[in-house]
């Protein structure tokens, strides 16, 4: 069991031109029942008024707001940035478009104090969209309750060893992130010395491969409420990944080809090996060619 203390835990929001929905998502940070926070604005010189709304609630609250001015180089960048300025011993993300319930935090971290080892306690989260199109309904039903699409893995409140998910025969399948967004969790500081930080050379599946990292050497924790809000829109980096038709997949499996291969279920090992084993995956496009 980890130290009994209150530690610091930074919110960590990555920023650009997020006016519409900042003052929303400071106020759900601010108004957390978890009273040792700090808040981290990674800003990717945003042009609107995103800076001039925090600098305004900023005035007018005794939590530590820093911001700090970050040149574009890709929402993975922007991310570690925050990670990199916290003080926190926990990281928190919060999205300029989501809002967090009142008492994420404090469930968060009380599940990462229930056990040693934890790097990542995740929840479920809800949905927030104005609009009722086709697009946010294939979303919501693909990935509404993630933690429901593993194999044999039945996910209940508390803890166990990451190792378990990647045995799971449902790891490759979709959907491929089956923690959640970086809202929905609380990390482990600790933890990026250990593995490194988000992949600044992916632009979608940088999150889900970053939880596979932890996996093998940490366990995970799961609170089953709903202690987040994500919001849908046009906007959004996934709409505009999906718009641009941007898949990471094969980058993906490549990655975890290379690094995660002995841990994952045998249907998953050969799904890979076929792929990008150099005699096999030779072998199977000669089968195809000539079938």
């Amino acid at each position: 069991m980890k130290t009994n203390n209150v530690p610091l835990v930074s919110i960590c929001i990555p920023t650009y031109n997020g006016e519409t929905y900042i003052e929303e998502c400071l106020n759900s940070a601010l108004s957390q029942t978890y009273k040792n926070i700090e808040l981290i604005i990674s800003d990717d010189a945003s042009s609107d008024r995103t800076l001039a709304l925090i600098n305004r609630l900023k005035e007018n609250t005794e939590i530590p707001i820093h911001i700090f001015h970050h040149a574009p180089k890709g929402i993975g960048a922007n991310w570690n940035n925050c990670i990199k300025n916290s003080n926190g011993q926990y990281i928190k993300f919060l999205f300029q478009d989501d809002v967090l319930a009142p008492d994420c935090v404090e469930k968060l971290v009380n599940v990462m104090f229930s056990e040693s080892n934890i790097a990542l306690v995740y929840a479920k989260r809800h949905f927030i969209h104005t609009e009722h199109s086709e697009s946010i309904l294939e979303f919501k039903n693909v990935y509404g309750n993630l933690h429901e699409n593993w194999s044999n893995l039945k996910i209940k409140e508390g803890v166990i060893e990451g190792k378990t998910y990647l045995k799971d025969r449902n790891f490759l399948n979709a959907p491929k992130n089956k923690i959640g967004e970086p809202t929905s969790v609380l990390i482990d500081k600790a933890c990026f010395d250990k593995v490194g930080y988000f992949n600044e050379e992916l632009k979608q599946a940088l999150d889900c491969e970053f939880w596979s990292r932890l996996m093998p050497f940490y366990n995970i924790g799961f609170v089953d409420a709903y202690l987040s809000s994500f919001r849908l829109h046009a906007a959004q980096a996934s709409a505009v990944n999906k718009s641009e038709k941007i898949n990471e997949t094969e980058v993906l499996y490549k990655m975890y080809y290379d690094t995660l291969l002995p841990y994952l279920h045998k249907e998953c090992r050969q799904k890979l090996q076929k792929r990008f084993h150099p005699i096999l995956s030779r072998l199977v496009k000669l089968k195809a060619r000539f079938s």
